[in-house]
């Protein structure tokens, strides 16, 4: 677990419920606190620019959380979460693929697709966002400052 980061808020739109109720017991079980934005009614759809916004909204003055976002597809909300200036949120299928952008981009959000990510994956995927590092070397450290 990292100790550096104070809490994981996560949320979903109506299509991600129930992967989102799944890592939430996942990652508070493995010591996350971890701090459920909504929403848990999987019948009553939500805009997924809405929920970026509140996830945004929760993470902008938390500078040592990290945000896990959920949709149908994944890109919805990772477009949606993209447009605040704080967030640099990846779509990731794959533990290596989550490795790799926390490593290299410094990504503070993992988005995930609930219609086409198998739930273990999404956890392993999740585990890997949260403890892997980032890379902070000046040319990388040079590219997030041009879009933060």
């Amino acid at each position: 677990m990292n100790k550096t980061i104070n809490k994981v808020y996560i949320a979903s739109d109506h299509r991600g419920v129930g992967l989102k109720l799944y890592l939430i017991e996942m990652l508070a079980a493995s010591g996350y606190n971890v701090v459920n934005l909504g929403v848990d009614d999987p019948n009553t759809s939500t805009d997924y620019p809405d929920i970026a916004a509140t996830l945004a909204d929760a993470m902008l003055d938390d500078k040592n959380s990290r945000g896990i976002i959920i949709c149908g597809t994944g890109a919805g909300v990772m477009i949606a979460a993209n447009r605040y200036r704080h967030i640099r949120a990846s779509r990731c299928n794959t533990p290596n693929q989550a490795r790799d952008d926390r490593f290299h981009d410094d990504i503070n959000v993992l988005a995930l697709a609930a219609d086409d990510i198998d739930i273990e994956i999404a956890f392993l995927c999740a585990q890997t966002f949260l403890e892997s590092p980032f890379d902070a070397i000046e040319r990388r450290i040079r590219r997030i400052e041009k879009i933060s």
